[in-house]
């Protein structure tokens, strides 16, 4: 039987069943199982433009996506895809033409980190393929403390797509390979960044490597219809009052300060249908964290 966890940032690790029947929302009892379709009917798509939790960014949404917001995000996440409750959100981007309970559906969890204004003065200067090695290099000692805690290993393939950066829209991309030790796929962790005046949304959205091209053909517009509002974006910045973050972008590709602050307690993982991930910062950095623990069976 398949497992979803969620570790959070303590380190508690729970486990919850996942129904073998691909596509069917996880249930407690077979009294209280439902089909798909009353699932999906229960849940509350939005269309069109749409300002996000707090005002403090907007989505504008072709016919080629709906929204959920922060309530039946975390229904789909907890009732859907058996993932345990009690992480933040703010809302779920879902593609229509795909079920978000069928084998192949995704979605794009968005958050927001307000560590911060991110100053891009390095963007030019950063060299990817020196980042990437400094980050598999970690893995090694990583995985060794995982081991040590009972955690299977996790390893940092490489980029499936390079970062890129923006900086008329101050947005930026990149796509990772990843493969935990016991894993038969590797899974594909395909990140967004909108940078803003004081902080940055983080959209995630993950699949299975097969999924690639798909992921790779719809998430620009998915970038494209992510604006900060008014008063709220990167060039409404006030260096005399507003915060500064203490991280560029390399540290927020590579998991931003908490990548020297202790990771093994940093971080939250979502599994999904076996061959998904989402991974959502649950601390006050609040940054994606590469780092992802499976606990051994």
């Amino acid at each position: 039987m398949k497992y979803l966890r969620l570790l959070l940032a303590a380190l508690t690790l729970y486990a919850v069943p996942f129904s073998a029947n691909a596509g069917a929302p996880a249930d407690s009892s077979d009294a209280d199982q439902v089909t798909p379709e009353q699932f999906l009917a229960s849940l509350s798509p939005q269309h069109g433009s749409i300002k996000l939790p707090g005002d403090i960014a907007r989505l504008d949404l072709s016919k080629e996506f709906y929204y959920l917001n922060p309530t039946d995000t975390e229904k789909l996440l907890t009732e859907g895809w058996g993932n345990p409750p009690g992480f933040s959100n703010l809302g779920m981007i879902v593609p229509s033409n795909v079920s978000p309970l069928a084998a192949e559906g995704w979605g794009v969890i968005i958050s927001y980190n307000d560590d911060g204004h991110i100053s891009d003065e390095d963007a030019a200067k950063i060299d990817y393929n020196d980042l990437l090695k400094q980050m598999q290099a970690e893995d090694e000692e990583d995985n060794k403390q995982r081991k040590e805690q009972g955690y299977g290993a996790l390893y940092l393939l490489g980029w499936a797509e390079q970062p890129r950066y923006d900086a008329q829209s101050h947005k930026m991309y990149w796509a990772r390979e990843l493969k935990a030790e016991e894993a038969k796929d590797s899974t594909l962790n395909y990140s967004i960044r909108v940078l803003g005046r004081e902080g940055v949304l983080e959209l995630n959205a993950v699949a299975a490597m097969a999924d690639l091209p798909t992921i790779k053909r719809e998430m620009p517009k998915v970038l494209a219809s992510t604006n900060f509002t008014e008063g709220n974006r990167y060039a409404d910045y006030n260096p005399g009052t507003d915060k500064l973050a203490s991280y560029g972008l390399a540290a927020l590709v590579a998991g931003g300060i908490a990548s020297k602050a202790g990771l093994f307690a940093k971080l939250g993982v979502l599994l999904l249908a076996g061959k998904k991930f989402i991974v959502l910062g649950l601390v006050g950095l609040g940054v994606l964290i590469r780092k992802l623990f499976k606990k051994k069976s």
